[in-house]
Parts: C-alpha cells; structure tokens; sequence
C-alpha cells in the first residue's frame, strides 16, 4: 500500500471515529435532557396531589397520580405511587365524593339498604360506609351515594398479587399468598358465599370457632362457584403473604380482606393467572 492510500485510509478512520463520538455524545445529551423532561413532570405531579390531598380534593389528588400511572411507567417509584393511588381510591370508594362510577338515590316508602344493594348490585357494607350510616335504618326521603360500576379482581399468582378493578381501571393492589406447588386453580370464577368470621373445618370435618386462633380463614370467607373448597379469605400467618404457601385459596391480611368484602358483592367476576 502506497503513502497516498495509507494517509487516506487513516484518515478515513479518524473521520468516522470522530462522527461516532459526536453521535454518541449528543445521544447521551439527548438521553439526559428526556431523563430530566421525565424526572421534572413526575415530581410536579407528586407536588400536586400531596396538595391536592392536603387540601382535601381526592379527586384532584387521584388525577395527579392516574397521570403519573399512565405517563410514566418506568418511574424508579412507580409502587409507591401505585400504593398512594390505592389507598386513595379505596377513601373515595368509601366516600360521599361523586364520581361517573356513583348516583345520587333518594330512599322512598318500601326501601331497605338490602334492597338498593340488590338493585345496584353493590354491598350493605359499602352504602353504609359511602354514607357514614351507623345502623340499618334508613329514612323516606333521605338521600344516600351509591357506587354503581361492577368490580372485578384478578389474581395473579407468580407474582402474589391481588388487582381490584372496576372495568379496565386497577383501583388497588394488594400481596396475596397462594397455593404451594402452585395449585391454586387457574380461571375465571365468580364470588358465590361471604362469611364474616367463618367456621374452618379441619381435613376429618372437625369445625374450628371463627374466634379461635387457630382458624385458617382469620376474618372473612369469599367462596367460588366452580368449587366450594376455594376463595379468598384471612389469615393467621400475615408473616407469609407473598408466597406460595395455601391448600390453593388466596389468602390477604385480615384488614385487606375486611376492606375487599366490604367492596365486592357476590357474583363479583374473580380470574386467576399464572
């Protein structure tokens, strides 16, 4: 190879080295400037809905963290903005707040909250906690807020969790155990028993008091139709949530699985994944 080619070649090689450098450089610029266009919006939003919530307007708060939610998903804190949002939604499920999932029903002569639960397919427990109401009665005239959207729940059991939805929208998430070996039944089911404070029977048959401690179901018994033997229930074991350690229910703590069988009424559609 003569002088010429040889000045030529390298010279080629330093052009290119250079351009690479150059693209690479502004690349990783380009990259910081997106990180920090992410960054800025996210902790704006967070600044707004501790606002928001500091001000009393779970709703505002709510929109703030559905953004965040929807945005940006490869926020480095996206669980704890998913486990603000969830509790924020079971306060407003629990509310007076109006919202496109609630109306506004006027009691009339004939109505009992077994009645209304029925008809908007909903739960006792959840009118009487979106209206502060102390007892069963109602009144002639008197207005209460009920939810009217169905909720669905979807279990997923590689990874223990638990998904309350109302249509496509995750209101909460909540750490499961399932079945060891994975035996937990994989399918669509619906809720056909609640229990508070059931009766466990022991393999033989022999009944075991809701109030002893050593009741497997802790507080609240949820039943699916296809088999009897499995559903949703508490815990005496809240140190083994998050692993594969049922007979194949789905176990929560007591105070998860008191706040979902307040929510969910029976028929409530449940599928579980792998």
């Amino acid at each position: 190879m003569n002088q010429k080619i040889l000045i030529g070649v390298v010279a080629a090689v330093v052009l290119a080295l250079a351009a690479f450098l150059f693209i690479h450089h502004h690349q990783a610029s380009a990259d910081a400037k997106d990180t920090e266009a992410t960054d800025v919006p996210v902790n704006q939003l967070l600044t707004q809905a501790a606002q928001y919530e500091a001000d009393g307007d779970k709703l505002k708060a709510k929109q703030a963290y559905d953004q965040i939610i929807s945005n940006y998903p490869d926020y480095d804190k996206i669980e704890d903005v998913q486990d603000k949002l969830g509790e924020l939604n079971i306060d407003l499920i629990f509310s007076k707040a109006q919202m496109p999932q609630t109306v506004l029903y006027q009691i009339v002569p004939g109505d009992s909250l077994g009645k209304l639960a029925k008809k908007y397919n909903t739960t006792t427990q959840l009118i009487k906690r979106a209206n502060n109401l102390t007892s069963d009665v109602i009144r002639t005239g008197e207005t209460l807020r009920i939810w009217t959207q169905p909720f669905n729940i979807l279990v997923n059991k590689s990874q223990n969790l638990l998904f309350l939805k109302s249509g496509d929208e995750v209101l909460k998430v909540y750490h499961v155990s399932t079945g060891r070996d994975n035996i937990t039944p994989v399918g669509t089911f619906k809720i056909a028993t609640k229990i508070e404070n059931p009766v466990w029977y022991r393999d033989g048959g022999a009944p075991v008091p809701s109030e002893s401690p050593e009741n497997e179901l802790g507080s609240r018994w949820m039943g699916f139709d296809v088999d009897s033997h499995y559903g949703i229930h508490g815990t005496l074991h809240p140190e083994a949530i998050g692993q594969q350690v049922t007979a194949g229910c789905v176990r929560l703590k007591n105070s998860d699985v008191e706040e979902l069988f307040d929510i969910v009424p029976i028929g409530t559609q449940v599928v579980i994944q792998n």
